[in-house]
């Protein structure tokens, strides 16, 4: 696994000051371990203001990064949701984002994108 895709779920644990979640973020930091996030997950979870400085503090580390939802992420989200008879584009950016970069995902909601895609590697929170 060359790294861990974060879903909205936990960056909301981030901002909260999860333990689990530190630890799991730790032990990815120790193995020089990639972090990606995508932008739609940001913007579900970023509600700004001085609150959300872990969030903040998070988002500017060097292993991490903020990917856009360009148009051919954008499309194959699109798609996925098409063929799972889905509607969450968000969920569906998370799991194209973790496929792309062959990451497992840190996820709030593991039930929603194991229904986009069963083979996911999921961490749940």
């Amino acid at each position: 696994m060359a790294g861990v895709t974060l879903d909205t779920g936990a960056l909301i644990g981030i901002e909260r000051g999860d333990r689990r979640l530190q630890a799991l973020l730790d032990e990815a930091s120790a193995a020089g371990a990639d972090l990606a996030v995508p932008a739609g997950a940001v913007a579900q979870a970023w509600r700004g203001g001085t609150r959300q400085a872990r969030l903040a503090r998070f988002l500017r580390l060097a292993m991490v990064t903020v990917v856009a939802l360009d148009e051919p992420e954008a499309r194959a989200a699109g798609a996925l949701c098409g063929h799972t008879r889905t509607a969450d584009v968000i969920d569906a950016s998370v799991v194209i984002c973790a496929r792309v970069r062959d990451h497992a995902v840190v996820s709030s909601d593991p039930n929603d994108l194991a229904a986009l895609d069963p083979t996911l590697r999921i961490v749940a929170l």
